[in-house]
């Protein structure tokens, strides 16, 4: 029940609008994300490379109004990959196809994200939404995969219809970052049972193991905090002999700390996706959707 208030509270227009100006808001989310503005990102992504861990990076918003204002996104994060590389950064970037205007122009979307594809000097990673994009997205990436090698792409292990996804996209090579999935969806479209969503995330990653192993082309980044995910997947990936250029494990900055120190000190390939933005609210209430736990860290930060 407290999952499903998150989710819809993430699509409530008078929330969005009222709630990030509560203080106690805006302090609890600075455990999620270091700060608004790209310099508040990298200086993050440049003391995590201190420590030997590299970082994806995205700016959060979604669903723009008009083309125009793809702009300003391409633009941000064309500076997002200039500064991390005159600084020595390890910094991949993360898009989301509504914030570069797939619900307005198909074309646009593709060149848009295809300059930043051909800037990239790592993955350029391709965000999933929630189902009514799903179609999209995927078609999406196989005209971009067709021009660029270093596009990858996000699944979700929720969906019903994943498998059968990934079936039709290995033959490409496909560098995919698994997630569980963290829209609102109906239990016709996703496994409404977080043990159905676990078992789909392991069938998955095993999948496309087993795909690599065999001399296919493509990664895999583990998207979660589980251990009881990624802790039989690792085993697996090195039991096949994997080189541990073909996956890595991916967290979300200030979730999961503990386990993500013990992943470095273990060598685990490990990477950490930094968001940042002023458009936080939604992302902000699906992360708790994740585990709702946290939100007991928010109403304790109401009453500091």
């Amino acid at each position: 029940m407290m999952r499903k208030a998150l989710l819809w509270a993430s699509t409530n227009p008078w929330l969005s609008r009222r709630l990030p100006k509560r203080r106690f808001v805006r302090r609890a989310v600075r455990r999620f994300m270091p700060g608004e503005s790209l310099a508040d990102a990298l200086t993050e992504c440049g003391r995590l490379g201190a420590r030997g861990v590299p970082t994806i990076l995205t700016m959060l918003g979604e669903n723009l109004e008009s083309t125009d204002e793809t702009k300003p996104v391409v633009a941000e994060y064309l500076e997002a990959m200039r500064l991390a590389e005159q600084d020595g950064l390890d910094v991949e970037i993360s898009i989301k196809p509504t914030h570069l205007g797939l619900d307005l122009d198909a074309e646009l979307t593709r060149a848009n994200v295809a300059a930043l594809a051909e800037r990239a000097e790592g993955t350029l990673w391709i965000d999933m939404e929630g189902t009514a994009y799903t179609e999209r997205t995927l078609d999406l990436y196989r005209a971009l995969r067709a021009e660029h090698d270093n596009v990858g792409l996000c699944l979700q292990s929720y969906l019903r219809r994943t498998e059968a996804d990934l079936e039709g996209i290995l033959e490409l090579g496909p560098r995919i970052r698994l997630v569980k999935g963290a829209y609102a969806e109906p239990p016709d479209l996703a496994w409404p049972d977080k043990r159905d969503v676990d078992a789909s995330y392991l069938r998955l990653a095993i999948r496309l193991l087993e795909h690599l192993a065999g001399g296919g082309g493509g990664f895999l980044g583990l998207g979660t905090h589980d251990p009881r995910m990624t802790g039989p997947i690792v085993e697996r990936a090195e039991a096949a002999g994997l080189g541990r250029d073909a996956y890595e494990v991916e967290m979300l900055y200030g979730i999961g700390v503990g386990e993500q120190d013990r992943l470095v000190r273990e060598g685990t390939p490990l990477r950490v996706l930094i968001s940042y933005g002023s458009a936080w609210f939604p992302w902000y209430m699906r992360r708790l959707a994740e585990r709702p736990a946290n939100v007991w860290f928010v109403v304790r930060s109401a009453f500091r």
